[in-house]
């Protein structure tokens, strides 16, 4: 388990010791309030993956799809309008956890129960700092 107490410009350092520290793992559900950064965890999770494209938040697209030339296709879900698990399984969710693809999913709540075990947890809190947040990156069984 990864638990740090970061500044804002530190984000890639914590992304660079997630993927150290889960080497293996494909899939990332990352959880948080609204403004703690998820969008921003994952453009540079996505970065550091070497992807080149835009990264931009799925929030309307529900999934966008970038390409790494080291990891191959990359998948990036904002489940936050979804209303219910069905819609999750009409957009191919299964598919793509399945793909052995890297996966990064903001507000995962709706398909947590559907999350192919193992997978890594990011919990992203805001602090007292505006331009701190605390970051614990936890493997679920």
């Amino acid at each position: 388990m990864i638990s740090k107490r970061v500044k804002l410009e530190e984000l890639s350092d914590i992304v660079n010791d997630i993927l150290c520290e889960f080497p293996n793992e494909r899939i990332f559900a990352i959880k948080g309030e609204m403004g703690a950064g998820k969008t921003t965890f994952s453009k540079l999770f996505c970065k550091a993956l070497g992807v080149n494209d835009e990264v931009s938040s799925p929030t309307f697209a529900i999934a966008n799809i970038y390409d790494s030339e080291k990891y191959g296709e990359i998948y990036h879900f904002d489940f936050y309008r979804l209303e219910n698990l069905q819609e999750a399984i009409e957009i191919g969710f299964g598919d793509y956890v399945y793909s052995g693809n890297y996966c990064l999913m903001e507000w995962p709540d709706l398909v947590y129960d559907y999350i192919p075990r193992p997978f890594v947890e990011i919990r992203i809190k805001h602090t007292d700092d505006n331009d701190v947040r605390n970051i614990e990156a936890e493997m679920i069984k």
